[in-house]
Formats: C-alpha cells, sequence, structure tokens
C-alpha cells in the first residue's frame, strides 16, 4: 500500500493522518493553516471531507432530524453539515497547498457526486468513514476508482465488515486499510478496545490501523504496539476556537507529541528477533564469572573456599562453578584472577 509515495503496513513507520473535518471554521485561510501546522508538526497526510448539508440529509425539522444527547445534543442535522462542511470550490486549494507543502491531501466522498468530484483533482487516496461503511453503492463507486482505498469499521459488526471488504474487493478495490475505529465523539480510553486490530488485520488480510477518537495521544501511540500501520485523529489549531469537531482535536503540539511517540513505539518494537541487542554488548563484562578469591597453588585443588561466582564476567560462566570444583589448578592462581579452562586441569 503506497499513498503520495509513502509506503504504508506493518514494515513501515505508521502513516499518520490529521483530519481536518470541521476544523476550518467556515475560513479558506484557517484551512490552510491547518494544513500547514499538520506538516510542521510531522504528519504524513491531510485529510478532507467531501459532502454538502443536501448530499449528507435533508433540510427537516422532525424529530428523526434534530441529535438526541452527546456533544451535538439537539442540534438538527442539516444544520450541523450546514456549519461543519468543507466548501468544495476550496478543494482544489487545499490539494495545492498539500502538493506544494509536499504532504498529501485526500477525502472522504459521502455520496456519489463527491466521488465524481473529488476525481477531478486526482486524489492519492479515499477514505470511506464507519458510517457509510454499508453503503455499498458508494463503496463500489468508490472501489472502482482503482485508487487506495482507507476504510473505518466503527460500530460495524464482523459481518458487516466482511461483507463491505468482499463488496469493495469484488468491485476491482485494490489496496485497502482497515481503521479499527470507535465511533463515540470523545471515546473513553477504555472503550477503545485495541486488541481488535491484530484481529482485523488476520482476518481480511490487509494493513489495519486506528481511527482514533479518545483525548489527548496515549491510546494512538499504545496502539502501534498491536500493529497499527495507519493513525488518524482530528486536528485543530486551537480547541478554544470552538467549532463542532474541536473538543475531540489534538493542537499542534499535541499532533506533535503524537508524532514523536508513535514513531518511538514503532522503533521499540525492533524485529523480535533473539539477537543480543547492540546497546547490551558493553554490559556483559558486568555479569558474574567464577573467580579466584584466595590464592592458589599449582596442583591444588580448586574449592568453594578459593573460589566465588562474582562480578565482572571476565572468568567463566557460573554453570561451569560445579564442573570445576574438585579439580586442580593448572598452574599457580592469585587472587582476584578469572578463572579460564587453561588453568583448570
Amino acid at each position: 500500500m503506497v499513498i503520495g509515495g509513502r509506503a504504508i503496513g506493518i514494515a513501515h513507520p505508521p502513516f499518520i493522518v490529521a483530519e481536518l473535518s470541521a476544523n476550518h471554521g467556515g475560513s479558506l485561510a484557517r484551512a490552510l493553516a491547518v494544513i500547514e501546522a499538520a506538516k510542521a508538526a510531522g504528519a504524513d497526510a491531510v485529510k478532507l471531507q467531501t459532502y454538502t448539508a443536501d448530499t449528507m440529509t435533508i433540510d427537516h425539522d422532525g424529530p428523526d432530524f434534530r441529535i438526541n444527547g452527546g456533544l451535538w445534543d439537539g442540534r438538527r442535522l442539516y444544520e450541523l453539515y450546514e456549519e461543519a462542511h468543507t466548501p468544495w470550490d476550496w478543494h482544489a486549494a487545499l490539494f495545492a497547498k498539500g502538493r506544494e507543502l509536499g504532504i498529501p491531501v485526500f477525502s472522504t466522498p459521502f455520496d456519489g457526486s463527491a466521488v465524481d468530484f473529488l476525481e477531478t483533482l486526482d486524489p492519492p487516496a479515499y477514505k470511506l468513514a464507519s458510517f457509510e461503511l454499508l453503503d455499498l453503492p458508494l463503496l463500489r463507486r468508490i472501489a472502482a476508482t482503482k485508487r487506495p482505498v482507507i476504510m473505518s469499521t466503527g460500530m460495524a459488526t464482523p459481518e458487516e465488515i466482511a461483507e463491505s471488504v468482499e463488496a469493495f474487493r469484488t468491485a476491482g478495490g485494490r489496496a485497502l486499510i482497515l481503521l479499527h475505529c470507535v465511533s463515540g465523539y470523545p471515546t473513553p480510553p477504555e472503550q477503545s478496545n485495541l486488541r481488535r486490530i491484530p484481529e482485523l488485520a488476520k482476518q481480511f488480510d490487509c494493513p489495519v490501523g486506528l481511527s482514533d477518537h479518545t483525548l489527548g495521544t496515549e491510546v494512538a501511540i499504545a496502539s502501534v504496539a498491536l500493529g497499527a500501520c495507519v493513525i488518524e485523529k482530528h486536528f485543530t489549531l486551537a480547541r478554544a476556537d470552538g467549532g463542532p469537531d474541536s473538543a475531540f482535536s489534538l493542537e499542534p503540539d499535541e499532533l506533535r507529541a503524537l508524532v514523536r511517540g508513535v514513531r518511538t513505539a514503532f522503533e521499540a518494537l525492533g524485529s523480535g528477533a533473539t539477537e543480543r541487542a547492540e546497546v547490551e554488548k558493553g554490559s556483559l563484562v558486568f555479569r558474574r564469572s567464577i573467580y579466584v578469591v584466595r590464592d592458589i597453588g599449582a596442583g591444588e585443588p580448586l574449592t568453594a573456599d578459593n573460589l566465588r561466582i562474582i562480578r565482572p564476567g571476565f572468568g567463566l560462566p557460573p554453570r561451569e562453578f560445579e564442573k570445576v570444583l574438585g579439580r586442580k589448578a593448572r598452574r599457580a592462581l592469585v587472587r582476584g584472577t578469572a578463572l579460564t579452562w587453561d588453568a583448570v586441569e
């Protein structure tokens, strides 16, 4: 899997995606500044969302169209999406800013018209949102582009995920990344269930990452130890500026800390091989070994009184202690001599 020239998989550092979402605050200048800040913080890509209020829902006042509970309690769907959407006439400038800075910009389309529009911008990849996972016509339309696809799995049952993956692959989809996701805004860390990451990778034979809606960076960093190849976090210039997604978005210093923590966690994984770490080699001398602790004449027996297992580690290893007891010294040995086989008859 390659996005924007960057290889993604368990052999590579996790691919960190900064999600713009509604954090542009209705300002193109701010949206451009978010991309610049994401690049400066070390993110690997920036993701947009491509929809309008009319492509997401209808303008209706009925109870079905009003949010009950949670972060957006009482908001009408249409009004929320009208505020949060990224105007389509901004997209070209946002993609261009990414190319200028050398950071890939791609998007989540929410219907077929958004896919058709994004195709005119030659995106490096697509993201399918958790809430659209079961929209198989949309999924097939995205798959038909043959571009890499990142698919979030929030709320989905294993059977629903399997259905969507099969639909994607049957429709000609190629490179696929699944994101484990808990669609709570924000998500309590104890409900993150990160152990699903290796299970998804095993079941669907593809890279798996995390779309993280917890506060802070700890959960995302921890996911690396379970094989997360992609980390997606909402990103804003300042939570205090407000907006529909600001409460669970990272600020620039936090994104920088996330990038640093994820890279360190990845490096710490190593290869799993059993060879001694390079940094350990200098410590070998501090192991215990067998030393002469009383002067021993040539031909005298080696005993527990004139030998001990002590530090440093230049003598025979402790496992040889019982083997040398009762044998005789080949030559005179002075106190403080590391015992070696050539000194033993």
